[in-house]
């Protein structure tokens, strides 16, 4: 991908259009690259099958290639050609979550080119639960790879705004479907693994896996949270990621966490900083002081909230000349988990 692309933007938030659906399913089986909405982020896609064109997504996100890739399918039936084995625990997690924001890893069939698993064995493979995305992969006809399309490290988007942001002139055509639903990116669960195992925490929560499978296990770097990942077996594992032009601080939730967010946010506003504070609604009244930029991020009691605002507000700290934010966490149980993974991703270990 050299030079600048005319990047088409087509707009559909008020339905599908079928000639401007029909344009970006060609551009896709043409190895071009399309960014589109599902129910968690915006995608950047690309037929998973043809390795120049998922060298293309890399090479527009400045994606590292040791970082595999998600494969979107739109029926069942395409599963059996690109992946080894279908286990029966994969049928009873495909009839109650999909399509849905849940990603399941599996042996790879030959179909699957290395750069698109990352050079691994293993592939992960989701249906998403939207109908432009559902439609676009219907008419492309082929498995397509799709990170989140936002350049790399940086918030992922849940505009086609955030898109164009990011990766005007580097890919051929975004399309519009308004504001995505969960916010954060699909659960990945690792059915190669014995327990299963939940490699990135997402949409769909370890308490509604458990309740379908029984023993569920999170990987161990996803509990120790100090980053110690050699090998990525799934997306956002190995680097850091979500993460705005600011510093991140997080506030976790433990004692005193208004008190230790303000005397934090007050000490940065001393050494002359520009300060933000994104808190729950719960707890914004405790925030006072003037200098500080303030928003609200969510109810703590319904982490859905926060999850849907998480991306679009750092990305709106960067427009506002933000230095520094400190966050006030949250509980890290059901959705919470996975909004608290992606902040600890975004302060890059700037974690108190």
């Amino acid at each position: 991908m050299q030079g600048s692309k005319d990047t088409l933007l087509f707009d559909m938030c008020g339905g599908i259009n079928l000639e401007q659906l029909d344009k970006a399913a060609q551009t896709l089986r043409e190895g071009g690259l399309v960014a589109f909405p599902t129910e968690t982020v915006y995608g950047l896609g690309a037929n998973a099958l043809d390795d120049e064109a998922v060298l293309g997504i890399f090479q527009a996100k400045g994606r590292p290639q040791d970082n595999p890739l998600i494969v979107h399918i739109a029926e069942v039936e395409q599963l059996s050609s690109i992946v080894e084995v279908i286990p029966p625990s994969a049928e009873v997690l495909m009839q109650r979550f999909w399509p849905g924001p849940l990603s399941l890893i599996f042996k790879k069939s030959e179909q699957i080119p290395l750069r698109t698993s990352g050079g691994l064995d293993t592939v992960a493979v989701r249906m998403p639960d939207h109908a432009v995305a559902l439609a676009l992969l219907s008419h492309a006809k082929v498995p397509v790879a799709a990170p989140s399309a936002n350049i790399s490290g940086r918030p992922s988007p849940t505009t086609a705004s955030h898109v164009l942001a990011d990766l005007a002139g580097k890919i051929d055509c975004i399309i519009d479907g308004g504001a995505t639903g969960i916010g954060v990116e699909s659960t990945v669960l690792d059915l190669t693994s014995t327990p299963p195992m939940v490699l990135r925490p997402g949409g769909i929560t370890l308490e509604e896996l458990r309740g379908i499978l029984g023993r569920v296990e999170m990987d161990p770097s996803l509990i120790k949270q100090d980053g110690s990942v050699r090998v990525a077996r799934a997306p956002g594992m190995k680097y850091r990621h979500y993460a705005p032009k600011a510093n991140v601080y997080l506030v976790l939730h433990r004692y005193a966490v208004e008190q230790r967010v303000s005397s934090l946010a007050n000490r940065l506003v001393e050494e002359g900083k520009r300060v933000a504070i994104m808190a729950p609604a719960e707890s914004i009244a405790a925030y006072t002081n003037g200098r500080i930029h303030l928003e609200v991020m969510g109810q703590a009691e319904k982490p859905a909230t926060v999850a849907a605002n998480l991306y679009s507000l750092l990305r709106k700290m960067d427009s506002c000349g933000i230095d520094d934010i400190v966050v006030q966490g949250i509980e890290e149980k059901g959705l919470g988990f996975a909004v608290m993974n992606r902040l600890r991703k975004a302060a890059g270990g700037k974690v108190l």
